[in-house]
């Protein structure tokens, strides 16, 4: 269908804010340096960006659905000083059923696709002209798996270890979400 945007997934945590485990509070959100011109930039230029974010806090009792909708509002209203906006969020709250973070066990859940497929499908994305922006190996394999065309991995959130990937990772590793902007856009053009 020609009709149908492009998009770029973005983790939360790691990604558009600071890393830190478990934020349960709006108090402890803070967006990254650049997050706002980056979306701004990404937005000019027809994607939607659509926030994708595993939320195990809240099937593990650490806060509640009303908890996460205020962290978003504060999101939100720091992307909004920044002039940017998201086009959606979508959450997982789903505990892990394994040790493993790579082992899909929920449909939704990273590295699963099923966030980046339904917000496809109810938001009408090109999932074969979008990215995938995050700093794990979950979010990688959930871009790769939903077909997107990239997928980019940031360093401003988990740290990388240096031999992690061998010389040859299956997608492109950038200093941030600017970066990630710039590369996206190139590709674009």
């Amino acid at each position: 269908m020609t009709n149908r945007r492009p998009a770029v997934f973005l983790d939360r945590d790691g990604t558009l804010n600071v890393e830190q485990s478990y934020l349960t509070r709006p108090e402890q959100m803070q967006i990254l340096e650049g997050v706002g011109e980056a979306l701004q930039e990404l937005r000019a230029a027809g994607f939607a960006c659509v926030v994708v974010t595993n939320q195990s806090a809240i099937g593990r009792g650490m806060m509640t659905e009303a908890d996460l909708a205020r962290i978003h509002e504060e999101m939100n209203r720091q992307l909004e000083e920044a002039g940017a906006t998201l086009d959606a969020i979508y959450h997982c709250p789903a505990v892990p059923a394994s040790a493993d973070p790579l082992a899909i066990d929920h449909p939704e859940r990273k590295p699963a696709p099923g966030m980046l497929l339904r917000a496809a499908k109810e938001m009408h994305l090109d999932l074969a002209r979008s990215w995938m922006v995050g700093d794990s190996l979950r979010d990688m394999i959930a871009g790769q798996k939903a077909g997107c065309q990239g997928c980019l991995l940031v360093r401003t959130g988990h740290p990388l270890p240096a031999t992690a990937f061998g010389d040859a990772p299956p997608f492109q590793i950038v200093d941030d979400l600017t970066a990630a902007t710039k590369h996206i856009l190139a590709l674009a053009a």
